[in-house]
């Protein structure tokens, strides 16, 4: 299939990785963005909308199976496999008629795009020494904000020049044409021919030894028995409602509390994923930067975590300020220090468990975070047309504060750390 190697093919690989993360996102979008219309045709209610995406959340906290399935029959045919199922269901959503059935199709596609960072991860772990691995998180999590960039642009367009309806359609064909490139692209470092012997050695030997994996299945109760495991997890779990909220509930915030209609929707909803763009390469920025002074690789995670919380506390004041550009102008400092500790806690999994375990623990950590979403989000359903939608960025304004003191107190850096060089 391929001639000859290609230099530094490790980062054409996570670029491919990047590309179905961008589509990810943009299919699991599409809904917020075409939320205004859709609640208005089906005469959904606001609660109603919770409830459906309640059930995605649902899905998507099925990430331990994803991760699982992963780590068993490996990533080409398992990353393609649900690929092109989040594909098919995106489809699908251009048929649904009312909220149950939209919610039903949200839990399957929630269930099938759970493979997006375990799957990430896992390359991440296999294709990348340990000083790039930050780096390589950041580049793949750059899919995450920019797949919802694109999503305000594109699902407006085609509402305004078809409907809802055909918004699904076409985000979900670009899902079953990444599946045929995925096929034809990837194989592992151990098979791919166009990955060259220096590049090889080059990978395997910048990463540690202790960290190796093993024929052995993942167990998930002796990971779930790991401080570490808790130290990711809890972490998550207190910070992914911020992504929540802005993929699945920043349209309709904008449209009901700051009088947005659909264009200026489209002109402004995506500015904030391009903040987290920004934040998804700023965080590895700040490890290496705190590694090349001498601070270890865990504990230059952990205070690049910490910068990232004490970044969130803008999001206080989304709901105060009298300016509606202003507040978007918070929600994108929120977006940017949101991805800047995410990308951070995310890619720990590499750093503190075996190859053959992070597509596992990275699925079981997403259980966590996005508990956290469908709670703050059907709080949000539950609660916002009585007490708005300040409350809850006061509350986004600190939870991060209190995961970084979680990531601190629990986090034990493996012994062999010092092997690790930036």
């Amino acid at each position: 299939m391929f001639a000859k190697p290609i230099r530094a093919l490790r980062w054409w690989i996570i670029g491919l990785v990047m590309l179905g993360t961008i589509i990810n996102y943009l299919t699991r979008s599409t809904l917020s963005v075409a939320a205004p219309t859709l609640t208005t045709e089906l005469n959904l209610t606001t609660q109603q909308y919770s409830y459906i995406t309640g059930l995605f959340q649902l899905g998507i906290m099925m990430q331990p199976i994803a991760g699982y399935f992963l780590d068993i029959i490996k990533l080409k045919w398992g990353f393609a496999i649900f690929a092109t199922a989040w594909g098919l269901i995106t489809m699908a959503h251009g048929l649904a008629n009312s909220w149950q059935g939209l919610a039903a199709l949200r839990g399957l596609l929630g269930f099938a795009e759970g493979i997006a960072h375990p799957g990430g991860l896992k390359v991440v772990a296999e294709w990348f020494p340990a000083k790039e691995r930050g780096l390589a998180g950041g580049i793949y999590n750059i899919g995450a904000s920019f797949g919802s960039m694109l999503a305000p642009p594109l699902v407006v367009w085609a509402i305004l020049y078809y409907n809802w309806r055909m918004a699904f359609v076409i985000t979900g064909v670009f899902a079953l044409i990444w599946v045929v490139l995925w096929i034809f692209c990837y194989q592992s470092p151990e098979k791919h021919k166009a990955l060259s012997e220096t590049e090889k050695t080059y990978i395997k030997e910048g990463q540690e030894s202790f960290l190796a994996g093993s024929a052995e299945k993942p167990s998930p109760m002796k990971i779930l028995r790991q401080r570490n495991f808790w130290g990711i997890a809890l972490p998550r779990f207190l910070a992914d409602p911020t992504w929540g909220t802005l993929t699945f509930w920043m349209p309709l915030y904008l449209a009901t509390s700051r009088g947005f209609d659909l264009t200026q929707i489209a002109l402004f909803a995506w500015l904030p994923f391009v903040a987290a763009d920004i934040g998804c390469l700023f965080g590895p920025a700040v490890v290496l930067w705190l590694q090349k002074r001498g601070v270890s690789l865990i504990n230059a995670r952990r205070w690049t975590f910490t910068l990232g919380a004490i970044l969130m506390t803008g999001m206080i004041f989304v709901g105060m300020v009298d300016s509606p550009y202003v507040a978007i102008g918070l929600l994108c400092l929120g977006a940017f220090a949101h991805q800047t500790l995410s990308v951070t806690v995310i890619t720990m999994s590499t750093d503190l468990f075996r190859k053959h375990e992070v597509g596992t623990v990275t699925g079981m950590a997403g259980t966590f975070a996005n508990l956290g979403v469908l709670l703050f989000s059907l709080a949000i359903g539950a609660l916002v047309t009585t007490v708005g939608y300040e409350p809850f960025f006061i509350v986004l304004g600190v939870l991060d504060l209190i995961a970084a003191a979680v990531l601190w107190t629990l986090v034990k850096a493996p012994a062999p750390e010092a092997e690790v060089k930036p």
